[in-house]
């Protein structure tokens, strides 16, 4: 079995070396690493089109990329590797990806690029930032991947699934819990601040705090001291309210007919 792990973080990071570390030791498994050089956090799925990647191989064999997550992922899967994974597993990342942060989570966005490509991939994250229990939540990672392929979970219908860690020891973690997205209050305002030139510069403010953070949720599930597990897709049609869309699509048809007559 071949296991592909990228980031967010940068291939340095506490987070990623910790999860190829405890991945490696899976009996019959390689693992190899194509992860950004730099930390590449809200950079969703971004590809990069306009200017060229670069492929650099570490001293402890990691290749890094200056790029996207999934700048990372489709070079390894359209070309770099010479092979197909058999699992995409993007983290650890430092903080927590829940609720509408999987919208623009670059570990998120690093797994769904291997989803895309009809692979099983899952991106994990740790609740709190700062790498606090990292290793626990490494060999956490290694206990899922291991009954996932025990289970030929692995050789199934690609899937997509967004992991959420607490920073706890790992006697202490609660058992996987099966949730759904939370979600946030809006962004905080944007920081102004002006440079040493003179000049008006914006900052992205912080993300908003939990605004559904109900039982059933990665918020509420990760508070408990759970691990959270949340499927995800990529098909964003509303499905739900296709039948009011369908009506009124028909009257903005009909209306611009007869703007047209006229």
């Amino acid at each position: 079995m071949k296991i592909l792990i990228s980031n967010d973080d940068g291939y340095l990071a506490p987070g990623i070396v910790a999860l190829h570390d405890a991945l490696k030791t899976l009996d019959g498994v390689q693992v190899e690493v194509v992860a950004p050089e730099h930390n590449n956090s809200a950079k969703s799925n971004a590809l990069t089109l306009h200017s060229p990647l670069y492929v650099h191989k570490a001293a402890n064999g990691f290749r890094y990329v200056n790029g996207t997550p999934a700048d990372c992922v489709h070079i390894a899967l359209t070309g770099l590797l010479g092979y197909r994974p058999d699992l995409v597993v993007s983290g650890i990342n430092n903080g927590a990806n829940m609720g509408d942060d999987t919208i623009y989570s670059g570990t998120v966005g690093a797994a769904m690029e291997g989803f895309l490509f009809g692979i099983p991939a899952m991106a994990v994250s740790q609740v709190d930032k700062g790498w606090g229990e990292i290793e626990a939540a490494a060999h956490k990672t290694r206990e899922i991947v291991a009954q996932m392929m025990a289970q030929n979970l692995v050789a199934e219908a690609p899937w997509l699934l967004n992991i959420n860690i607490p920073n706890m020891p790992l006697q202490a973690l609660r058992p996987l819990k099966l949730c759904r997205l939370g979600r946030r209050h809006a962004a905080e305002r944007v920081i102004v601040q002006e440079s040493p030139r003179g000049d008006v510069m914006y900052w992205i403010g912080g993300a908003g705090a939990a605004k559904d953070e109900a039982e059933g949720t990665d918020f509420h599930a990760t508070a408990q001291g759970h691990v959270s597990v949340t499927p995800l897709k990529v098909d964003l049609t509303d499905h739900d309210n296709l039948g009011y869309w369908a009506q009124t699509a028909s009257r903005l048809v009909t209306a611009g007919s007869v703007a047209q007559q006229r």
